[in-house]
């Protein structure tokens, strides 16, 4: 069983190992092994501090609190494009789980606080892009709601294409 919470300053280095190792388990035979192998804990810290500390920001973070500390975080806030659709719009912009706790219901637990957050906020609708090749994760959002709206955009990693797909739901 875990408890969610709003993410504090003293989670960046786990959030950061959740996020890289999540990347490097759930894009393996996606994306380029030079790139999932560059990344660093260290780095992804970094850059998470100073996102964190930038005054203004829009984006909200909770973390999944297991008997080992933080076992899984969600990133969410306003829709970062063009409005999808009408009504007020949410974005899930990254949800990762320590890998070897997948499957257990951390992610359904954190997307579930994500959308009632949303919603207290007048949020209508939420969005969110996944790579059309990590099928895990579509299965995962199909099954919490969402669908594939037919909007896609290409993002190059290493020189290497791919496909990430939009995908909302009603909240």
């Amino acid at each position: 069983m875990v408890r969610v919470r709003k993410m504090d300053e003293a989670d960046i280095e786990a959030v950061s190992m959740i996020r890289v190792r999540g990347w490097q388990a759930a894009y393996a035979g996606i994306v380029p092994r030079a790139y999932l192998d560059a990344m660093t804990v260290e780095g992804d810290a970094g850059q998470r501090r100073q996102s964190f500390a930038q005054p203004g920001r829009k984006s909200q973070d909770l973390v999944a609190l297991g008997d080992r500390g933080p076992v899984g975080w969600i990133c969410f806030g306003p829709y970062r494009g063009g409005m999808p659709g009408p009504g007020r719009v949410g974005e899930v912009y990254a949800l990762y789980i320590s890998p070897d706790l997948i499957g257990q219901g951390i992610g359904r637990t954190l997307l579930g606080e994500a959308h009632t957050q949303m919603k207290d906020q007048g949020f209508e609708t939420s969005a969110l892009w996944v790579l059309c090749d990590n099928r895990r994760a579509r299965r995962f959002y199909e099954r919490a709601g969402y669908r594939a709206d037919g909007a896609a955009q290409d993002d190059v990693y290493d020189g290497i294409t791919l496909t990430e797909l939009h995908y909302r739901r009603v909240l």
